[in-house]
């Protein structure tokens, strides 16, 4: 599954990195704290998160993240939406809250 078939299937915004929308998805991660991230998020996931700032882009290029999800209808900044553009890394937004979307995200990923 790619981050564009997650982004049609759970009605996603795609705000930046446009590019990486072919991105292999894994599975998924729901925190804002950078540091429980860096530490354990498994690769090919997808950020669910409501941090918005550029840090986030280092984060996810570190760990291998597949996409990112803003929640609450949060978007990235200009220069956060720069650097997921360079990294190929793609920032997506919902309206939901984090609770709401990562269960939706868990029950795509695991359909039988």
């Amino acid at each position: 599954m790619t981050v564009k078939d997650i982004s049609e299937a759970l009605n996603l915004k795609v705000c930046s990195g446009h590019n990486g929308l072919d991105n292999e998805v894994t599975g998924g991660y729901t925190s804002d704290l950078l540091s429980d991230v860096m530490g354990n998020a498994p690769a090919g996931a997808v950020w669910i998160t409501l941090q918005t700032h550029i840090n986030t882009i280092a984060v996810a290029s570190l760990k291998d993240l597949a996409a990112i999800i803003l929640v609450k209808g949060l978007e990235p900044d200009a220069n956060t939406a720069d650097k997921s553009n360079e990294e190929n890394i793609p920032i997506l937004s919902t309206e939901l809250q984090a609770f709401e979307i990562s269960g939706r995200l868990y029950n795509l990923i695991n359909k039988k």
